[in-house]
């Protein structure tokens, strides 16, 4: 069961360092990191984990394109926010924006499409109805869900 729709979804986390290089501040591949997780969070605080979508149906989904702009660098400690919003969804696809926030504001913004596939064979496959229609609801005018991570 969905319950109420999530809107857009706010994952929160810390940046240890572990995620910073020589130059103290967030390593660019550590963005993707941050996006996965809190696309994880998303889909689960959504009701429609990934570990269901395969124990079921035996589809996931897979990354099949990232862009990130980066627009400002995020430092040791910093509190982050990761906002995950739905643009886009498909048959077999979904596009999302994650915008990755700090203490002085947006620090990276990703775009990511997803496809749906079955898995052992890499080929698109629907997206379940419930799975689509609980992506479709994560649109920021609908208000926000919020989880803390890190």
């Amino acid at each position: 069961m969905i319950g109420h729709p999530p809107s857009s979804h706010r994952y929160s986390l810390r940046v240890y360092y572990e995620d910073t290089d020589a130059g103290g501040v967030v390593y660019h591949a550590n963005y993707l990191r941050y996006a996965e997780r809190a696309r994880t969070e998303a889909l689960r605080d959504a009701g429609i984990p990934h570990a269901e979508m395969v124990e079921r149906f035996n589809l996931m989904f897979m990354v099949h394109r990232a862009e990130i702009d980066y627009v400002r660098p995020s430092i040791l400690d910093d509190w982050l926010v990761v906002e995950t919003e739905t643009l886009d969804v498909g048959g077999a696809r979904v596009v999302l924006c994650q915008t990755v926030s700090g203490p002085h504001g947006v620090c990276a913004v990703v775009r990511v499409h997803l496809a749906c596939v079955r898995i052992g064979e890499n080929k698109p496959a629907r997206i379940p109805p419930r799975w689509r229609e609980a992506m479709a609801a994560m649109r920021h005018d609908r208000g926000t869900n919020t989880q803390t991570g890190g």
